[in-house]
């Protein structure tokens, strides 16, 4: 049966896949997104324009934490919203973080007090593995402590499942929370690591790493990401759950396969690492596979072959895009 979305960050790297995905379905999807400048928009507008040769998708300007905007624009019989707008980033937020709290946090209670007001029973909510921070043992489980987050974007994403819960228990919202795992693909954020990795590889640019490069994360593919998105819309109470590739990869191992790629060597300029940044992510995927029917497909080398690919398909402009400080 078809049903109608709301989509909130639907010009973002994930939101647009999960719109892409939901739109090929037979679903209608209402997407809004405020398209501001933590990266360059080109890459937003560039995913836009691929959403709009879709039929059934419909595109609003709008601010999740603008309330008087938010509850005028609200649609009538939308099947669930999916949250996926949000300031992401641990180290931008260390600097900024007033606007990652206005956007994660109070645009979650927003968006959550519009479905209590319409009776939307189903909300999701993308939330990250920052919420682990540096004191839990690897592979992460979803009932670890996650009371010691690193950064101010980190705590704001606990404050936001935090209020999440308090909707469930209060007005019976079902309640799906999808902890992401460093996500990658082609058209990906401009500040994170493996898009400029391969931008400036390929462009002979020197690349930076926070460290001696040994530190690791769980890259997990958008596709993946965006399916297990998909499978969390089913009703589940109030569920929080790890979506990532379920393989723990060293970024120096990263940055190599990469190279191979290009057929290039990399120059390396080493920094101090940041204080907000972990030493290692890994999650435990099994509540996924048991509930969601879940499990991760594509592997890091087949996801950076993508990616490197889609990069030098779009060159042209890609080459341009602002990278940001990632």
């Amino acid at each position: 049966m078809a049903n109608c979305y709301l989509v909130t960050g639907c010009a973002g790297f994930i939101a647009s896949r999960v719109c892409e995905m939901l739109l090929a379905d037979g679903h209608t999807v209402i997407g809004w997104d405020e398209l501001n400048d933590a990266y360059d928009p080109r890459l937003k507008e560039w995913r836009l324009t691929r959403l709009r040769q879709y039929p059934h998708f419909s595109f609003h300007q709008i601010d999740v934490a603008d309330r008087p905007t938010v509850e005028k624009a609200f649609p009538d019989s939308i099947t669930a919203v999916i949250n996926l707008a949000a300031r992401a980033g641990v180290r931008a937020s260390v600097v900024n973080p007033e606007v990652y709290y206005r956007a994660n946090c109070f645009g979650t209670l927003v968006l959550l007090e519009a479905c209590r007001r319409h009776n939307v029973k189903k909300f999701l909510l993308a939330s990250t593995s920052s919420l682990y921070g540096a004191h839990n043992p690897v592979p992460y489980q979803e009932d670890a402590d996650t009371s010691r987050p690193l950064s101010p974007y980190a705590a704001s994403k606990k404050a936001a499942e935090t209020l999440a819960y308090t909707y469930h228990y209060l007005h019976g919202l079902d309640i799906s929370i999808v902890r992401y795992f460093t996500v990658y693909g082609p058209a990906g954020r401009p500040d994170m690591s493996i898009f400029r990795f391969i931008r400036q590889i390929a462009e002979g640019e020197p690349i930076t790493v926070f460290g001696d490069g040994s530190q690791r994360r769980d890259f997990t593919f958008v596709d993946d990401i965006a399916r297990g998105t998909i499978a969390a819309l089913r009703p589940l109470g109030y569920e929080i759950i790890n979506l990532g590739g379920d393989r723990s990869v060293e970024l120096n191992t990263v940055i190599a396969e990469i190279a191979r790629l290009l057929g290039k060597q990399p120059t390396i300029v080493h920094r101090p690492p940041h204080p907000a940044d972990v030493p290692a992510t890994w999650a435990d995927v099994s509540k996924a596979r048991h509930v969601l029917g879940w499990t991760p497909q594509i592997p890091i080398e087949e996801g950076l072959r993508r990616c490197v690919e889609w990069y030098l398909e779009y060159r042209d402009v890609m080459r341009t895009i602002r990278l940001g400080d990632g």
